[in-house]
């Protein structure tokens, strides 16, 4: 990792959790030029590297500069709780949140049989996927 004037690097030995399952190695803390780093209240912001851990796993990752820069630019007031395996494996949705529950009704409009997933009370009509379409016009 080459050094210029505008980039200030410490390396340092440290335990730290990345994408390829964690173990010992050395991470950089980059401190970038406070330019391309943006502002807060007008002072400039040097963003450094922060090791987290997983709130599912337990294991540590690196929240890097630039993905706090990220973060910062679109308004995003945390930071990340989960590494990034568990964010994908939440995202590909392998169980995590419950299956939608289907009622089976009678469309009040053409007498079809029909699912939704919310139990009827009786007190307004039920309408199958076309009907639906059609009365929401």
């Amino acid at each position: 990792m080459g050094e210029n004037a505008l980039t200030s690097v410490l390396k340092i030995g440290l335990y730290f959790g990345g994408r390829d399952g964690g173990g010992f190695g050395e991470t950089y803390f980059r401190a970038g030029p406070a330019s391309d780093c943006g502002t807060q209240g007008g002072q400039p912001v040097t963003y450094v590297d922060k090791v987290l851990t997983c709130r599912d796993c337990g294991r540590e990752f690196v929240f890097t500069a630039g993905e706090q820069e990220f973060y910062a630019q679109r308004g995003l007031m945390n930071e990340p709780r989960r590494c990034y395996d568990c964010r994908q494996a939440r995202r590909q949705g392998d169980g995590a949140r419950p299956v939608r529950e289907l009622h089976d009704v009678v469309c009040s409009n053409c007498g079809k049989p029909a699912q939704v997933p919310f139990i009827p009370t009786g007190s307004r009509p039920v309408y199958c996927a076309d009907c639906f379409q059609t009365v929401r016009r």
